[in-house]
This record gives structure tokens, sequence and C-alpha cells, in this order.
């Protein structure tokens, strides 16, 4: 049985939601490497640095 028309919409928003909230957890990780762990996964700081500036929403 399909969800009705609200339901929906909000599965659909949970789910950009926990999208959004993988993204800052990743990004904050990310930020606290040091520059050996940056070399050892193939990112120069300056990579980080833009990926960490990106908004949550920013694939």
């Amino acid at each position: 049985m399909a969800l009705p028309p609200a339901s929906r919409l909000l599965v659909g928003l949970a789910l950009i939601l926990a999208r959004w909230d993988d993204r800052v957890r990743s990004r904050r990780a990310l930020s606290r490497l040091d520059t050996h762990m940056l070399r050892d996964i193939g990112l120069t700081d300056a990579a980080r640095q833009a990926e960490c500036r990106k908004p949550a929403w920013a694939a």
C-alpha cells in the first residue's frame, strides 16, 4: 500500500535532512585531519578547505 502524499513528503524531507547531516559530519571529520592523513587519502589542504566550506546541501 502506498503512503499518503503528506507522508511521502515527510519521509522525503527526513531523507534529505539525514543526507545533509551526514555531509556535515563528514566535513567536520575531514576538517580535523592533519597534513599526513590528507596526503594518505590524496587530498591537499586547499581541497579540504574547499570541501569544508560547502554548505550541507551542496554535494
